[in-house]
């Protein structure tokens, strides 16, 4: 069986701040995403390049977490199945 899943990173920037979510996409991906947000100081240099990185990683960071609650939360429910449901 071969399985396929993709992140999606979009933003959204005003020029202070910048906000990325991190969406899995796939046919049989779980419906999750993570969200990161950067905040720009008045002394740093107009990059916006940089901005991204770091809403991304804590996007993707975000995306993680909630990736393995879910995984959690999956393997929480399998141990409390009926034993006649376990195959």
């Amino acid at each position: 069986m071969h399985n396929q899943w993709d992140v999606e990173l979009s933003f959204d920037e005003d020029g202070v701040n910048t906000l990325c979510e991190a969406r899995l996409v796939g046919s049989h991906a779980p419906g999750v995403s993570g969200h990161g947000e950067a905040v720009k100081s008045r002394d740093d240099r107009p990059l916006a390049r940089i901005g991204e990185e770091m809403a991304a990683s804590r996007a993707l960071d975000d995306l993680s977490r909630r990736l393995r609650s879910v995984a959690d939360g999956e393997i929480a429910d399998e141990g409390h199945r009926p034993s006649y449901l376990i195959y």
